[in-house]
């Protein structure tokens, strides 16, 4: 399906969080057209929804709570794509503030500790193993995607694509029509590009 031929193909919800306008900027280079909304009723209706986000959980889930955009996001069927915060923001719980977060995916969110002096935040590129999946269709092996995040997702049976840094942890993750990267595609070059085309371009029936 050609995502051009409706105009609100792709929402992209707003909330209290930073790197939103990143995203938006990615998606116009694919020529994607995007609304960045908070109504519930336009994210329920959209196509394929992009959850994206940075900054702190404790806030941005009571700005979800208040808002009514904890249980639209849960009530979502169609493909739902989480970035960074939005990724951590799926699970069950956060050590960040010790939040309850969507409980969508059975995962726990944890703070990195250090075990050699690594520095916290993880920033940077590292490459991902293990990877399967729609959204890492035809990429090589060992793909490189930026990172920045002090909080990782552990590793369970939704991980989809591992990485380390201090130790192994999701770097992406699905569960039925939630799909979600710690790394920001938005940020990770050509890679990152495959990535939001993969999500945005295959039907909906071959990610659920």
């Amino acid at each position: 399906m050609n995502l051009q031929t409706r105009k609100h193909q792709v929402a992209v919800i707003r909330y209290n969080a930073g790197n939103t306008y990143s995203v938006l900027a990615a998606l116009a280079r694919l020529g994607v057209p995007a609304l960045l909304t908070a109504d519930p009723e336009e994210i329920m209706q959209s196509e394929k929804v992009i959850f994206p986000g940075v900054g702190e959980a404790r806030n941005t889930m009571r700005h979800l709570r208040e808002n009514g955009l904890d249980d639209t996001i849960r009530k979502l069927t169609q493909p739902v794509l989480g970035i960074c915060l939005g990724m951590q923001l799926l699970c069950l719980h956060t050590e960040e503030y010790d939040t309850e977060c969507l409980g969508i995916i059975p995962l726990q969110v944890k703070r990195f500790r250090p075990i050699h002096g690594e520095k916290v935040p993880h920033m940077g590129w590292n490459s991902l193993e293990a990877c399967s999946g729609p959204l890492f269709a035809g990429l090589p092996p060992y793909p490189y995607t930026y990172f920045v995040h002090s909080y990782y997702v552990e590793t369970g049976t939704e991980t989809c694509a591992r990485t380390s840094y201090t130790l192994p942890f999701s770097a992406a993750l699905q569960k039925d029509n939630f799909l979600a990267t710690q790394f920001h595609p938005e940020k990770s070059g050509s890679v990152g590009e495959v990535i939001l085309r993969n999500f945005l371009f295959t039907p909906s029936s071959e990610i659920q």
